[in-house]
């Protein structure tokens, strides 16, 4: 079989808003030629069916939906000259910067001066959750509900149950409603957060805190779920509808495929705030660095990662012995996860964290070989699930070459 080979300036692999921004970008900068390949047959990510508002306040002069958002990311990077290929798999790497690929053509074997993966996130499911029962029709997640109402119009079910309460969960419940199913729960095993708004029109369904899934019951079809609450109470909740929503991981395979050092938190390449990865020419950015954030913040990072990609391709170079970033209990993981030696900052000159439980007000305590170089009290609660951030002000407090730089909490 035949196996065409070619070679382009920069390849970005990942169409969604990370990719989009970065392909745009780029191409705006006048690198030569930029190719963005994507293995759905449409591009712009996950808003393709998240129909409802909020993507692009602040950019677009108000709050596109979905849908919208990823056609106008779409139309920037053409715009911008990027050649976007859709329907194409990246397999597997030929060498440092060189991938095969398969798509509607055939083979294709592509070697980039630079590559940057922008292969997103995707929800774990239910059996990746270690949920126990049947197999039956009516489990989802909330990607797959999103395509089944927006995409191809399936029916669904009549009564449903949402797992998770984190920002994607009221969406899917959104998404039910919209499709004329009644979501009878939200389900998490979180306690109750004070700060939580609910919007008025969401709240006359019960919220179950500090409550679990033990199992989904049903042959031919879901009839219910069965719950455990904190106190140790069980019960089965009937319904023919169960959405797992949430509990991220980065879409990694590729990265690992191709030996990039992965951070044990973030389970996706370990990157320094340049974006840069283990290996020289391969940049990685959005939600496969941290599942996950918002599309925005997913998108801006693909616009920042031109910068560092530009001075590759001008001057080469790839930084070695960068100190790492770690974290201590309960805090779970720190994006980005390296130190260069140029000190760069982060985008937004913030890190990114996430803790596996809830934290009133914090002191975070940032140190390397002994030596206090930050303290930071947040003013609010962190909890799990959602992000907050640590100021990127004492970079320059770093011994390159010293050892570890740790995040505690006290």
């Amino acid at each position: 079989m035949t196996v065409r080979e070619r070679t382009v300036d920069v390849l970005v692999v990942g169409a969604g808003p990370a990719g989009l921004g970065a392909g745009a970008e780029l191409a705006a900068s006048g690198v030569g030629r930029v190719e963005i390949l994507e293995r759905e047959q449409a591009a712009g990510g996950v808003p393709r069916h998240c129909f409802h508002g909020g993507f692009g306040a602040g950019r677009a002069g108000g709050r596109l939906t979905g849908p919208a958002y990823a056609r106008r990311c779409v139309a920037a990077a053409v715009r911008a000259g990027a050649l976007l290929r859709t329907g194409v798999t990246v397999t597997g790497w030929a060498g440092p910067r060189t991938v095969d690929v398969t798509g509607p053509t055939g083979l294709e074997r592509i070697t980039a001066r630079a590559v940057v993966l922008a292969t997103g996130a995707r929800e774990r499911p239910r059996s990746a959750r270690l949920v126990p029962g049947t197999r039956p029709p009516g489990v989802y997640t909330t990607g797959e509900l999103q395509q089944a109402v927006h995409l191809y119009r399936q029916p669904i079910g009549t009564r449903a149950v949402v797992i998770g309460n984190e920002a994607v969960g009221h969406p899917a419940a959104d998404t039910l409603r919209a499709a004329g199913v009644d979501v009878v729960a939200l389900v998490t095993d979180q306690p109750p957060s004070p700060l939580a708004r609910v919007p008025r029109a969401r709240r006359r369904t019960p919220l179950l805190t500090r409550t679990t899934v033990t199992s989904v019951v049903g042959r031919e079809r879901l009839t219910g779920v069965g719950l455990r609450h904190h106190d140790g109470r069980t019960m089965t909740l009937p319904c023919d509808t169960v959405v797992f929503t949430g509990d991220w991981i980065p879409d990694h395979e590729l990265a690992r495929r191709g030996g990039l050092t992965m951070d044990p938190g973030t389970r996706g390449p370990a990157y320094d705030p340049a974006y840069r990865t283990s290996e020289a020419g391969v940049f990685a950015v959005g939600n496969l660095l941290h599942a996950v954030e918002s599309a925005g913040t997913a998108a801006a990072e693909g616009r920042a990662v031109a910068a560092p990609v530009v001075r590759r391709l001008a001057a080469g170079g790839w930084p070695t012995g960068r100190p790492e970033l770690a974290v201590a209990s309960p805090l779970e993981w720190i994006a980005p996860n390296l130190l260069d030696h140029d000190t760069t900052r982060p985008l937004h000159d913030r890190f990114i964290l996430r803790t596996a439980r809830r934290l009133p007000c914090p002191l975070l305590v940032v140190g390397q070989d002994g030596h206090v170089l930050h303290r930071q009290r947040l003013l609010l609660p962190a909890v799990p699930d959602r992000p907050f951030r640590l100021r990127a002000d004492w970079l320059d407090r770093v011994d390159p070459h010293g050892g570890t730089v740790r995040i505690a909490v006290l």
